[in-house]
């Protein structure tokens, strides 16, 4: 399996990226990439940290306009997912995860062996939806390597479900302590409509999105397992403790969505609360993936980022929930 990246039409590669493999936890190959700016003044290295069934492809856009402000940007893609090796060899498109701790360790990894000794000073973190969990649980850990971090649509609770989140905890739970945590509670629907979408309103970027998927089936991911569900509604609960979330030092932006039904608004503004260190940013009437939605939702979450990296303060949110747009120098 070679390491290598997949132009679709409208989707090109940024620059001449860095691609490879590097051996995460437990000898699990990951299919990685540093894409390097060209612009005359370099403000660091963003660590880009995906969501569920998502890949470097889907974010070649948001990476063109970070190395354009900047920044390099190193990205990898998650155990399970993307372009790195599969966890369940006779379903490869089922979404497994055997221990949450192991997408930490991973990135533990990842910035330990690619970003530390391949990019440049600072390092930031930018990471959405599972992602975002994934930072959480490893932040108490990262405040000598990472500077700041920015999380859009944390995953710190799951809504739009038929069944409650509750329910889904305790099947999830008895499934994988009866020796079924490989199966998935959900049908597989390899390619969704635009309509009734909860992702994003953005018509383009969404059949951008899809297409990366239609001509590349190999990169995309089908319902979570059992196993995930558990392992990631138990991650869910250590991160929003109150002393878990006192001991994350690293000054955070959570941009949240206004109109998310995955990780509906009452969770991240309710985890943010106990967030000594973050900040949370509404984005009103945004869906879930606020990097892949119109313009007047991205160039929000955009401003804020730039705002807060590498060095100044994350923009204030105006009382009807929009993002006032300052001119903050980045």
């Amino acid at each position: 399996m070679d390491a290598i990246l997949h132009a679709t039409p409208g989707n090109p590669i940024p620059g001449t990226p860095q691609v490879g493999f590097f051996e995460g936890h437990r000898g699990v190959r990951l299919r990685y990439a540093v894409f390097r700016s060209s612009a005359a003044k370099i403000k660091g290295t963003i660590v880009l940290v995906h969501g569920r069934n998502e890949s470097i492809e889907k974010y070649f856009e948001t990476i063109r306009d970070l190395n354009e402000s900047g920044f390099w940007v190193a990205t990898y893609d998650f155990r399970g997912q993307g372009g790195s090796e599969r966890l369940l060899k006779k379903d490869p498109r089922k979404g497994h995860v055997g221990r949450f701790d192991h997408y930490v360790r991973d990135l533990e990894i990842f910035l330990e062996q690619i970003v530390l000794p391949d990019t440049r000073l600072p390092f930031f973190l930018l990471a959405h939806s599972t992602g975002g969990l994934i930072a959480l649980k490893a932040a108490p850990r990262l405040s000598n390597r990472i500077e700041r971090m920015v999380l859009t649509a944390p995953f710190v609770g799951l809504g739009g479900q038929k069944t409650s989140p509750e329910n889904i905890r305790r099947i999830a739970t008895l499934a994988s302590f009866t020796g079924f945590g490989g199966i998935s509670l959900t049908k597989d629907e390899p390619l969704k409509p635009f309509d009734g979408n909860p992702l994003t309103s953005d018509a383009l970027r969404f059949a951008r999105n899809q297409r990366i998927m239609a001509d590349h089936p190999e990169l995309a991911l089908g319902p979570p397992t059992a196993r995930w569900l558990y392992e990631s509604q138990k991650a869910i609960e250590a991160i929003r403790k109150p002393g878990h979330l006192a001991s994350i030092t690293v000054p955070t932006v959570i941009i949240a969505p206004g109109n998310d039904p995955i990780v509906p608004y009452h969770y991240q503004e309710s985890m943010a609360q106990y967030f000594r260190a973050g900040q949370l940013v509404p984005v009103a009437g945004a869906r879930h993936e606020i990097l892949q939605e119109q313009d007047r939702y991205r160039n929000q979450a955009l401003a804020a980022l730039f705002a807060f990296m590498p060095g100044g303060e994350p923009e204030e949110s105006d009382p009807a929930g929009e993002l006032t747009i300052s001119t903050l120098e980045a």
